[in-house]
């Protein structure tokens, strides 16, 4: 299977501001990524060519924070790298040379146009691996010479960026290997290929300017240290590249093409396991997906404890590039990142893994970084818990794994009924959930700035009891499948619909109140939690108001990317996500459109519309503006948020798994009829094909693919083009991604 990548066209003297925009990623499967700006300046504090994801010492350390390239011919020398500073002077040439970026299947590679030679830089993360691979090759033209100039660092992701002289690392060099021996106890290796010296020769920046957090309210400038550089000789016979490893040293000496080769073998694989067929779209949100499915790096104890019992330990990075792995969103990404991928041993160990952090009734909201411990101030990752297992059942009958995690999921319940931590517990005067602790943030509007909750929603929430609902309904069955009785969760079901019907209808505004009992009486806001009550597989919502319900998010909050938070009349709204933390946290969850609830929307658009061709096809024009966003901010994945007012600029993290994962969900629920369930059952039978228990089902090849050829469904019409002037006007919604100009973003 060939596939398709996202490529941009540069023209030379365009203003480089398109470029200092958008940003590349890749990722190593354990939490640790590469990143930076296509304009080759890191932008954030976040950027570097090797962010690995430690075990010791824990957490995620900034560990190469750049390059800096100088390419010479004869007659002229470029910068393909290096930085901005605090006076604004810029030391890349990126915008004279580059000729073209493109993502190939996840790995960045750029063109670039020196005199009469053509120069290809790409860069590559091995899966499993803390090692980062540069690869720089002629394709035509003369010999050149390259000097690239290593910068090293040691801070931890999270923590404030230093502007001191200390050296953050020694560097001890033998023979031809140099390792940088950090402060942080950790040492970096670095190798060449070929194996070339490295010129000790110490060299510090000095404030090195983070464009986007100045433009954030962080702190922006850094002192930045490199203790030397390397010579390369470069030909069309003769590439180079530089490997940057926590790895041992054995573990280096592989062939770095055959790590470029690997990988993108590994994507073809995944890509056709997901069984996208030659739907573009679907294939780059299928390796947008493999970003964040990662065995966590910093808990590889965990892992070794796993691998002993027969299991694997599987999570989800939440959003790169500061997002560690949150359960909420791991469950609400559940399905798309797993089940419409295929990738059912991942979304079995998940779900085990998740499984034996419950603690007290409750799943973690999220590992901190540079923590083994989880917190758990959440009400709602428990609950999306029970819909992950409903949709991972509904893929896979996989009844072994509903016995395993049953008494879990019971003792979840019974905390729930009893009332646990936070404030957690069934009312028992009409059976819905409570969710109130003073100071805490406990549903996924979760914005909170100097102990200030900004959006604090105490009391019952409408999305709470719309997941409550739908877990007791799940427990129901599931109880009854297995032997036991399960009349009890159906009568607690019944009573918490009774309960929900009746007190949070909102007559006046003709949709759902979205927090009632509240600490000043019930919140009657018009917010998106409220489509939840209509779209997950149980309703709560009784049917006659589901059309009202959908109506009003669709007139108030709808928009091309996702959903707004709040409604635009509503004097708390904000149509901007701008500014210091406090002033981007107050719009965080106050208008601000979040893409992952395009998912559930799209639920429920075929719930009321009716799912048909035609109301598929017009559900898939919704969804088509994401594939031109593919090229826009984060290339190849889908930002965290984007402003509520046009023209809707991306903002928050530059990859967020449940954006890509809703979309893809969305995508594939949207299907031509019949595809959908072809869909399901064709992974039950992966499912039977091999034991879940930690060992890899087999997945038949492409030419057993009975229904290859029915995801390739095109957007009732094309999504406008980077450049508009360079439409095709052909039905492709990636029109104006593969192989188009780069423009300034709207």
């Amino acid at each position: 299977m060939a596939l398709s990548p996202i490529t941009l066209r540069w023209t030379p003297g365009t203003a480089p501001q398109a470029l200092r925009e958008r940003e590349w990623l890749t990722t190593n499967g354990l939490g640790g990524y590469a990143s930076g700006s296509l304009l080759g300046v890191p932008t954030r504090h976040y950027h570097g060519v090797f962010v690995p994801n430690l075990t010791e010492p824990t957490g995620r350390f900034v560990c190469i924070s750049r390059l800096d390239e100088r390419v010479s011919t004869e007659t002229l020398s470029a910068d393909l790298s290096g930085a901005e500073f605090r006076d604004r002077h810029t030391t890349s040439d990126v915008a004279h040379f580059l000729r073209e970026f493109r993502l190939d299947a996840m790995t960045p590679v750029w063109l670039f146009e020196i005199g009469e030679t053509l120069l290809e830089k790409s860069i590559v993360m091995p899966q499993g691996l803390n090692t980062s691979c540069v690869r720089y090759r002629v394709l035509a033209g003369p010999p050149v010479s390259l000097r690239v100039r290593v910068f090293g660092a040691a801070r931890r992701l999270n923590e404030p960026v230093p502007r001191d002289e200390s050296w953050p690392f020694a560097l001890h060099m033998t023979g031809e290997r140099v390792e940088l021996r950090t402060t942080a106890g950790m040492t970096v290796r670095i190798a060449s290929t070929p194996a070339v010296p490295f010129h000790a020769e110490r060299q510090i920046d000095y404030n090195v300017l983070f464009a986007v957090e100045r433009d954030r309210g962080y702190d922006h400038f850094e002192h930045q240290h490199s203790p030397g550089y390397y010579d390369f000789e470069l030909s069309m016979d003769r590439e180079a590249s530089l490997l940057f490893s926590t790895e041992h040293w054995e573990t280096m000496s592989i062939n770095p093409s055959a790590l470029f080769a690997a990988e993108q073998a590994r994507l073809t694989q995944l890509v056709g396991l997901a069984g996208v067929g030659d739907d573009v779209f679907a294939q780059h949100l299928v390796m947008a997906a493999d970003q964040f499915i990662v065995s966590p790096g910093s808990r590889r104890d965990e892992t070794l404890l796993a691998a002993a019992g027969g299991s694997d330990v599987r999570s989800v990075m939440a959003g790169y590039h500061w997002f560690n792995d949150w359960g909420r969103d791991t469950m609400i990404s559940f399905e798309g990142l797993t089940l419409c991928t295929r990738r059912l041993r991942e979304a079995r160990a998940i779900l085990r893994t998740f499984a034996s952090y419950v603690k007290d009734g409750l799943l973690p909201n999220l590992f901190p970084e540079g923590e083994r411990q989880a917190r758990y101030h959440t009400a709602d990752a428990t609950l999306w818990f029970f819909h992950a297992i409903d949709r991972y059942l509904a893929y896979t009958r996989d009844v072994r794994l509903l016995s395993e995690v049953f008494p879990t999921l019971q003792s979840i319940i019974g905390h729930h009924l009893r009332g646990t931590h936070f404030g957690i517990g069934a009312d028992p005067d009409d059976g819905l959930l409570r969710a109130s602790a003073e100071g805490y943030q406990l549903t996924w509007m979760d914005a909170k700035v100097d102990g200030d909750v900004i959006t604090p929603r105490r009391g019952k929430p409408v999305e709470i009891q719309a997941l409550w609902y739908n877990a007791l309904r799940c427990m129901a069955a599931w109880a009854d499948q297995l032997g036991s009785d399960g009349s009890y969760y159906r009568g607690t079901a019944e009573r918490v619909r009774e309960s929900f019907n009746r007190r949070f209808w909102n007559e006046a505004a003709n949709c759902l109140l979205d927090v009632i009992d509240g600490p000043d009486g019930d919140e009657a806001r018009v917010r998106p939690n409220q489509i939840l009550a209509l779209s997950l597989p149980h309703s709560v919502l009784d049917t006659e108001r589901w059309s009202a319900v959908f109506e009003t998010v669709t007139r108030e909050l709808l928009t091309p990317y996702g959903l707004r938070t709040l409604a635009p009349d509503d004097p708390d709204y904000h149509g901007h996500y701008e500014g210091t933390l406090r002033e981007r946290d107050s719009a965080y969850h106050q208008g601000t459109v979040w893409p992952w609830l395009l998912g559930p929307y799209v639920d429920a658009w075929l719930l009321v519309r009716g799912d048909s061709a035609a109301t598929r096809a017009e559900a898939r024009h919704m969804l088509a503006r994401l594939a031109t966003h593919l090229g826009e901010a984060g290339i190849g994945s889908i930002s965290e948020i984007f402003d509520a007012d046009p023209p809707f600029t991306p903002r928050g993290t530059i990859a967020q798994a449940w954006s890509v994962a809703e979309a893809l969900r969305a995508w594939r629920r949207t299907m031509p009829d019949g595809a959908v369930e072809a869909l399901k059952a064709r992974a039950s039978v992966i499912a039977a094909a091999g034991p879940l228990d930690g060992t890899e089902a087999t997945e038949p090849t492409g030419e057993e693919d009975t229904y290859a050829g029915l995801v390739n469904e095109p957007a009732a019409s094309p999504p406008a083009p980077i450049n508009e002037d360079d439409a095709t006007g052909e039905e492709d919604p990636l029109a104006g991604i593969v192989d188009e100009p780069v423009a300034e973003q709207r």
